[in-house]
């Protein structure tokens, strides 16, 4: 890498323990001392990466040995880690956002935790603990984690939700004087919640929030008043280099480059992309296409695939039904062929209809299902599945990996399915991905480094649908 790429992995105790504000602070702070930063989000999720790519200017890449080899990711920190792009008299801070707790992953060793990530990066941890409701007892959940990894490197603890100065004084002689880490941060009980408003899939997107003013100035303000930035940039400063990334063969261009067109829906309802996701559709050729569902009539002419991420169409279900030329588009052009690749989001608007809160709402209709969207997630975690069942995009045969997090269910029975479920809930009854016609509608969403023949099968799907209409 020719530096060694300053880092830190912010973790928690568990969900919610304040590791997003910690992390955003700590990017505002770097930018602020003109310091080149990146972020990264451990795990799956696509909204933490959206808060992420908001505080650091660039976009968050997503860290997941699940989902992708960890060869894989470590090469894809490589790749876009802040190096001071190549001044040495410019410093440096990468911010990695762990998910959950510190240890917990797929199983009860902690495979695929964010401390195997820590590890896996050689990246000190800096652990945010929530002390509401206690002070001395945080010395042994710190005492424990050090226990329980006890290879890994802290940068420091800091102190969340701090009721006051004794509270804090306690709590960190504690700390300091039973595991040897400084508490390099304590933050008051904050009482601003629309700073970070949350609703039912985590933290409103930063695309749809409107007081982005607010939360920069919380988070600045914690970065200056309750946590101790030297002390952290410094504990990220110490790690070794990592080894250098593997170098980027872009060989000769595609035959097809330029003139496969994909369309992929991109607003307010639909923002759910793994950068790595449409940058492989562009390295393989394709021109790819931004279009509003909430806004325009119809899709483009001349395209040649479509990609539907997920998103929060449950929350902009009005405005997506008003627009029915752009539904009866959809619906137009699935049952003409047009290869279509939902996920999740996607699989909603391409259903009869969603219900959510006593509203039903007609959608595309390309599948005769209805979606109800429910109070409580009907699928959160891993998945597995296996793909048994001709479709226009993936293999018969093919075991894909992915995640999914979903309120929302189909009612009724399922039409046609292309991949059983090895783990995880999908669409109901063992199966999931609806397919008809050229179309895939699924509840997993797919990381492109993980699975390359997610790429190669829209690809495909693109030419011979432009072969057949030339």
């Amino acid at each position: 890498m020719g530096a060694s790429a300053p880092r830190v992995v912010v973790a928690g105790l568990a969900g919610d323990s304040g590791k997003t504000l910690v992390s955003l602070a700590l990017l505002h702070a770097a930018r602020d001392r003109g310091m080149d930063v990146r972020a990264f989000k451990k795990g799956p999720d696509y909204i933490d990466a959206a808060w992420l790519s908001w505080a650091s200017g660039s976009p968050a890449r997503n860290l997941d040995t699940f989902l992708v080899e960890p060869a894989r990711v470590a090469d894809t920190f490589a790749r876009g880690a802040a190096r001071g792009d190549g001044d040495p008299t410019r410093r440096a801070l990468n911010v990695i956002e762990g998910n959950r707790g510190l240890f917990d992953g797929l199983d009860a060793a902690g495979t695929h935790s964010t401390a195997a990530l820590a590890e896996l990066l050689a990246a000190p941890v800096l652990l945010v603990v929530n002390v509401r409701k206690t002070t001395a007892t945080a010395a042994a959940l710190v005492k424990g984690c050090q226990a329980l990894g006890p290879t890994l490197r802290f940068a420091g603890v800091v102190l969340n939700h701090v009721g006051g100065t004794r509270h804090e004084t306690v709590a960190r002689e504690a700390i300091e004087n039973a595991c040897g880490i400084r508490v390099v941060g304590a933050i008051p009980r904050l009482d601003d919640p629309e700073a970070l408003p949350g609703r039912h899939l985590g933290l409103v997107p930063p695309g749809e929030h409107r007081a982005l003013e607010r939360t920069t100035a919380l988070v600045r303000r914690v970065a200056s008043e309750h946590l101790d930035f030297g002390a952290i940039a410094s504990a990220a400063s110490a790690v070794p280099p990592l080894p250098a990334a593997d170098p980027i063969t872009t060989g000769s261009p595609p035959p097809e480059a330029g003139r496969i067109v994909i369309g992929y829906i991109s607003d307010a309802a639909f923002s759910f992309y793994y950068p790595e996701n449409l940058e492989a559709l562009e390295a393989h050729g394709a021109r790819l296409v931004p279009i509003s569902s909430l806004t325009e009539a119809s899709l483009p002419a001349g395209l040649h695939a479509l990609y539907i991420g997920g998103g929060f169409p449950e929350t902009h279900a009005e405005p997506l039904e008003a627009n029915r030329a752009l539904l009866r588009s959809v619906g137009e052009l699935a049952r003409a062929g047009l290869p279509i690749y939902a996920e999740c989001g996607g699989l909603m608007l391409l259903a009869r209809s969603v219900t959510w809160r006593g509203h039903r709402r007609m959608m595309a209709g390309v599948f005769d299902v209805d979606v109800q969207v429910e109070s409580s997630p009907q699928g959160h975690g891993y998945m597995s599945l296996r793909v048994d069942a001709a479709n226009a995009f993936l293999p018969e045969g093919l075991l894909l990996r992915g995640h999914e997090f979903h309120y929302s269910r189909i009612t009724g029975p399922l039409p046609s399915t292309a991949c059983a479920v090895v783990r995880g809930t999908g669409c109901g009854g063992g199966r999931d991905a609806l397919v008809s016609v050229n179309v895939w509608a699924s509840y997993a969403h797919v990381h492109a480094s993980g699975v390359p023949e997610w790429a190669q099968g829209m690809i495909a799907a693109a030419q011979r649908f432009a072969a057949s209409h030339r």
